[in-house]
């Protein structure tokens, strides 16, 4: 028998957490929840993904806060899964008496109704026969995790801490208490429904359990809705809305602004000091994702990201900002938290990311391609966004022979990193692109023309190692970088040149973790103690690089054996123990499920061209 958690009589749990892979995913655009397979929602930020954690036992511990409705007994087996095409998560335990399923989301779409801007449905029903369950609601805000203040307001609870409220009600009616277990037996035909409504500077909205329930059915309807319009001949489709539906739910829908990652400090090495703060938008990962929904057809998306782009880097331009808020301001300085334990034990837990202030060329090359696409796509620039583009452009043929950060950032010395210059010539070569259909000056195209042949001479030059047959990590080193991947995709080299099947094969050989993982480098070589665990937005890139270059056969192995090393739930965190195949790392992760609607997106490809083969 799978035993659930174990509860203690001052209805406090255990401090023991899920593996990673554990939580589902449940959002609403604004901020989202990760619940595990016992029924707690272990982490929410409010009133937004970077906000302070309401329930945040996932790093926190125990005083953090956890929110949990399922059995009260142990449970034969667990079973879970999305509704099809939706954010609608599903739990079915079975137990001695009956089946107990929680059906869980947030509302989405919220205009026009009078909704609260947060609102968490979860719904216990039972199957079989009636079926003991616990409630346990214990919400702790913020950093101090703070206990609230608590009012009875007509069937329901409201727990306040200054400016942020929380109302909770149930149907039918439970005598909830924070911090306290509330048991209630769920009998076939008689649902339990709990609704959480959250505000913060704004009225408190009280939503009928009932109505609440409703809303959330008419949400799962939109979102059968968008999927549905993704393409019915993608390889292997299924994973790749679960992707894309991830991805929605990770963009801030207010800003346009896409998240990272939901969480911070989830270790890259449990009990190890890797441990950062991803809850904010980095530039280089939605320009990814821009590109993963326009291979899709999804226009508004990717328009959206970039006039949070434009509106976001108005006071930093022509620099662009390593990463950002959600609306678009300078991260807060990176602090720790030092009584707070982390997700097994895996300590400092962090708010905030240093590298922000780093400096990393890459990041110029991926959005100016973004750029690239939506013209390419018929989605012409407005003038301030070209201006903008422009800009960036200037900046990159300015310093790209300064060294950098790099894509990793590596917290040590700048250096001249071989991606860096292959993303500075993208970057060039995007502008050009784009102003052969919007227009520049002529001495400003000759300009960018001069640079990027001469970042070409120089990395093709002083970035590639004849000795090993492969382009390297930086200039004047043997070291690889699954980053370099991105060769066969740019136009720097000829996809079928020997330089890129070489770099490709180097790759896979020096870099290969087991299976179809990679590590980003060797492990060891960031100055940082310990070590970490594979990469897995690489594994994409290097089906999409295989793809790309006619070995299509080997890029469809890797991806369906990538695609095996999914959550139950379909999701990725950021990297993966090579030997357990624990997800690793903050969770679920924006770049990983972009790199493999891309990956996708070139087996789609693929598999056209070899139909469809130009004819000479």
């Amino acid at each position: 028998m799978r035993q659930l958690r174990p509860f203690v009589a001052d209805g406090t749990s255990s401090p023991s957490l899920p593996p990673i892979a554990d939580y589902g995913l449940i959002g609403d655009t604004r901020t989202a929840a990760l619940v595990s397979a016992d029924g707690a929602i272990d982490w929410l930020c409010v009133p937004r993904f970077d906000g302070d954690p309401l329930f945040g036992r996932l790093v926190g511990g125990p005083q953090a806060g956890t929110f949990r409705l399922g059995p009260a007994g142990p449970s034969r087996s667990s079973r879970r899964r999305y509704h099809p095409a939706s954010a609608t998560l599903e739990t079915t335990w079975d137990t001695d008496t009956g089946r107990l399923v929680l059906t869980e989301g947030m509302v989405a779409e919220v205009t026009g109704r009078l909704l609260p801007t947060t609102l968490l449905v979860r719904r216990l029903s039972a199957e079989g026969g009636p079926v003991d369950a616990i409630v346990e609601f214990d919400p702790r805000l913020g950093e101090r995790r703070r206990p609230p203040k608590v009012r009875r307001c007509g069937a329901g609870l409201v727990c306040q801490w200054g400016s942020i409220a929380v109302a909770v009600q149930a149907a039918p009616r439970l005598p909830l208490e924070p911090g306290r277990l509330s048991r209630v037996t769920v009998a076939p035909g008689r649902p339990v429904t709990v609704v959480l409504a959250i505000a913060s500077r704004e009225p408190l909205v009280h939503v009928d359990p009932d109505a609440a329930w409703t809303a959330l059915l008419d949400d799962e309807r939109r979102w059968r809705s968008w999927s549905n319009h993704i393409d019915d001949d993608l390889p292997q489709r299924d994973a790749v809305v679960r992707s894309l539906l991830t991805l929605r739910l990770l963009t801030y829908s207010p800003s346009g602004a896409p998240v990272a990652a939901p969480t911070t400090s989830l270790p890259e090495q449990p009990g190890g000091v890797r441990d950062w703060d991803y809850r904010f938008a980095w530039p280089r990962d939605a320009s990814i994702g821009v590109g993963a929904f326009l291979g899709v057809g999804k226009i508004d998306e990717a328009r959206l990201f970039m006039a949070w782009l434009l509106h976001a880097t108005r006071l930093d331009r022509p620099r662009l900002p390593v990463l950002l808020t959600l609306h678009g301001k300078h991260a807060p300085a990176e602090r720790q938290l030092h009584d707070w334990p982390g997700y097994a034990h895996s300590r400092p837990v962090r708010f905030g990311n240093a590298a922000a202030d780093q400096h990393q060329l890459d990041g110029y090359g991926w959005v100016l391609d973004a750029a690239w696409l939506l013209t390419r796509a018929g989605q012409r620039l407005y003038s301030e966004t070209w201006r903008a583009m422009r800009g960036f452009a200037d900046r990159v043929a300015r310093h790209w022979p300064e060294p950098d950060a790099g894509i990793w950032e590596i917290r040590g010395e700048a250096a001249h990193h071989v991606h860096s210059k292959l993303m500075a010539w993208l970057a060039l070569d995007r502008a050009l692109r784009i102003a052969a259909e919007l227009g520049a000056s002529r001495r400003r195209r000759r300009w960018w023309q001069t640079q990027r042949d001469a970042i070409a001479a120089d990395v093709t030059s002083r970035g590639f190692s004849t000795s090993k047959a492969t382009y390297t990590r930086t200039y004047g080193s043997d070291d690889l970088d699954a980053a370099v991947l991105v060769l066969p995709l740019l136009g720097i080299e000829p996809p079928d040149s020997p330089r890129v099947h070489g770099t490709l094969d180097a790759i896979g050989r020096e870099l290969g973790a087991s299976g179809p993982l990679l590590y980003r480098y060797l492990p060891g070589h960031d100055g940082l103690p310990g070590t970490e665990g594979a990469f897995l937005p690489c594994s994409f890139w290097l089906v999409q690089a295989l793809a790309k270059t006619g070995r299509q056969a080997e890029a469809a192995e890797r991806f369906a054996e990538m695609l095996a090393l999914a959550s139950p739930l379909g999701l990725y965190a950021e990297q993966m123990d090579p030997t357990s195949r624990q997800h690793l790392g903050n969770y679920p992760q924006a770049l990983t499920h972009a790199a493999l609607v891309q990956a996708a997106l070139a087996l789609a490809d693929a598999e056209r061209a070899r139909r469809h083969p130009t004819k000479e």
